[in-house]
């Protein structure tokens, strides 16, 4: 195989995100060099028109480009972020529990995807949260059931997948039992092979058999398997996905960047070695100015196979697994095109997240009938989420109770002054169950006003308060649900 040719096999494989909301010099160069994939993120993003612009200038440079984003619905969005999504994520449809909202949910998140030309949605989340103190899958995942998470993540994928676009499950083998966040250090599942085949694989076998085209790997570490990151690891890509759970799609890593795998290795020999172990595209969230980091992450590709680290006909896998991605996204002309015929359920979204909620004691709604003061306690939101800014509930009950008050409380700030009981009070806390900070300002608020009512956006703990909502979620939709429910009108 000549250079050239070598060269862009080794660009195919690559999936950068870049900055800014037009394609830069080096990123128009890059794809005519054979770069296969870009990622948007919220900073590329202008609303649909321009972003369908930009991904319409990409596909200008390369037709078969792979578009991919993290558009999950819930928290993690990236076509929404500047005003938050308008569906409820995972947990809210798990908690909903009705596989063909899921289902109607996700093809409305489709057919906002295809219409800006996106190929490949970084989405669903299937791990089973099986740890509450999980400090980036939380909300994230349809619930702590496998059976459930399976099914759902199956509605989702089919979905998704009617509207044209392609979805990718992650994150395998499965995230939702640690602690630890894997953008800031490399998480431990300490289970044993047979609770993982009990818990955390099925909801990925319930993906696979769904017809799911991609799954990106979790930078995890799973004794049980490999004493290698799952990322790097030939026993967990290739031995368990590929050969136990017979996945023939495509394989993609969470971004090189994250420490838990850039603490080990520079960026040239993490791709290289990802690669080797049975990936077939490499996610790179943060590239240099001028692309050097890209043209970096090639050439420690092409060394390595000239080297004879990495097999030619591996890196041809994996290239090849990337132009079938591309190709099957072409053969989805017509369902994106009916998809766009359909009307926008605007109103699908706001369903969904009150079907989510759950209040203690149970009741009817209509508990606030003046406007409150709204004290929010929300430590910060994980990488994952990024520059999402979704409405608050403060926000959302001062468009239905003008003179509504807020207060944003951090971990290093005071409660405000409760009052009397001339104006009802809402705390609003988001993953109190994984906080002490937040539990100790509740139960000091709660001290001071017990008739508070608490809503918990995050994953719930032991209800709290005169009243107790849990969302299951913070979108914006979320929001606006419980701001309806609250005020007796939803």
């Amino acid at each position: 195989m000549g250079d050239r040719e070598l060269d862009r096999m080794a660009m195919a494989v690559l999936q950068p995100g870049f900055d800014g909301t037009e394609p830069p010099a080096w990123l128009r160069r890059a794809l005519a060099d054979g770069l296969g994939g870009v990622v948007l993120f919220a900073r590329n993003v202008t609303g649909q028109e321009g972003t369908a612009a930009l991904v319409a200038a990409l596909r200008g440079e390369r037709p078969d480009v792979v578009v991919a984003v993290d558009e999950e619905g819930g928290s993690v969005t990236r076509l929404e972020a500047a005003g938050g999504s308008s569906w409820p994520g995972n947990l809210a449809l798990g908690v909903a529990g009705d596989p063909a909202l899921t289902r109607r949910v996700a093809r409305q998140i489709g057919r906002m995807v295809a219409a800006v030309g996106v190929t490949l949605d970084y989405a669903p989340v299937v791990d089973v949260n099986a740890d509450p103190r999980n400090p980036v899958i939380g909300v994230r995942s349809f619930g702590a059931d496998p059976g459930e998470v399976g099914r759902h993540a199956a509605a989702w994928i089919e979905g998704l997948q009617s509207a044209g676009v392609a979805a990718c499950a992650k994150h395998f083998p499965g995230h939702g039992d640690t602690v630890t966040d894997s953008h800031l250090a490399l998480p431990a599942v300490r289970a044993s092979r047979e609770v993982l085949e009990r818990r955390d694989l099925p909801p990925f076998r319930a993906a696979i058999a769904a017809g799911v085209r991609a799954v990106m790997c979790g930078h995890l570490l799973v004794p049980a398997v490999d004493a290698l990151p799952a990322t790097l690891s030939r026993a967990v890509l290739t031995g368990l996905l590929r050969e136990e759970l017979g996945f023939e799609g495509l394989v993609v890593t969470d971004a090189i960047e994250m420490r838990a795998v850039a603490a080990l290795h520079p960026p040239g020999e993490i791709a290289v070695r990802a690669l080797a172990a049975g990936a077939d595209a490499v996610c790179v969230g943060v590239s240099s100015a001028r692309g050097e980091s890209v043209y970096g992450l090639r050439d420690a590709i092409t060394c390595a196979v000239r080297e004879g680290r990495l097999a030619e006909e591996r890196l041809a896998e994996a290239a090849g697994r990337v132009a079938d991605l591309a190709a099957w996204y072409d053969a989805q002309a017509e369902a994106r095109k009916a998809v766009a015929r359909d009307d926008a359920d605007e109103g699908l979204g706001l369903v969904a997240a009150t079907a989510a909620l759950r209040a203690t004691p149970a009741e009817p709604g209509g508990a606030l009938t003046r406007a409150p003061l709204v004290v929010r306690l929300a430590a910060r939101p994980s990488q994952a989420v990024g520059r999402a800014t979704p409405l608050t509930l403060g926000e959302a009950l001062g468009e239905l109770l003008p003179g509504t008050r807020t207060a944003e409380v951090d971990e290093e700030g005071r409660l405000p002054d409760l009052g009397e009981a001339e104006r009802p009070v809402v705390i609003a806390v988001h993953d109190a169950v994984r906080h002490a900070w937040i539990r100790r300002l509740l139960e000091e608020a709660l001290w001071a006003r017990p008739d508070a009512i608490v809503v918990e956006t995050g994953v719930p703990g032991p209800p709290a308060g005169r009243l107790y909502l849990a969302t299951h979620g913070s979108s914006t939709a979320c929001a606006r649900a419980a701001a309806r429910w609250l005020t007796g009108g939803g």
